[in-house]
């Protein structure tokens, strides 16, 4: 019996290292960019803070919406409404800057809200469908809630793709 649980189990797809075992429960801060709910994972979250003064850098990417000092560190920022290709809207109270961190590298990122925390299962999340407002080369899925869905970002292509962009700002400011 024991040999061929093995077996049935050896049968089985392997998962790719990045996907999550399937009973497994994601943790996502959720945020809206126009009419648009996202998700990224909690993890890739360095902190959320207010919108603030930003400097812009000449000849900068357009969607580059600047530099800030975040405590003695310059952090290039982006503004997801123009990285997405979607129509500028003027900053409210609810307005945050999303200080993701990865591999050395801090970017933030301007969101219309932050939401909530969720937490969702690995189950529920689906690969992703065409899309036209968001390149889809961002989008790592889609999460199934009940009364909506959840766009998930690709961290790891959103920032490698801004990183390089920004970092020719920062050199030039």
């Amino acid at each position: 019996m024991e040999s061929s649980a093995k077996k049935r189990k050896s049968d089985r797809q392997v998962p790719h290292p990045q996907d999550p075992p399937h009973g497994e429960l994601l943790q996502l801060v959720s945020f809206r960019v126009g009419d648009e709910e996202f998700g990224l994972d909690i993890l890739r979250v360095q902190e959320i803070i207010r919108i603030q003064p930003l400097t812009r850098v000449p000849s900068s990417p357009d969607f580059i919406d600047g530099v800030m000092n975040l405590r003695g560190r310059i952090i290039p920022v982006v503004a997801l409404r123009r990285r997405f290709a979607l129509a500028h809207a003027p900053f409210t109270p609810q307005t945050r800057i999303v200080v993701v961190e990865m591999k050395g590298a801090v970017l933030g990122f301007i969101v219309d809200s932050v939401s909530e925390v969720l937490r969702i299962p690995a189950s529920t999340i689906e690969p992703p469908p065409r899309l036209g407002k968001v390149d889809r080369e961002y989008v790592s899925g889609v999460g199934k809630l009940e009364d909506r869905l959840l766009i998930l970002l690709d961290v790891d292509r959103l920032i490698s793709d801004c990183e390089e962009l920004a970092s020719i700002a920062v050199t030039q400011a």
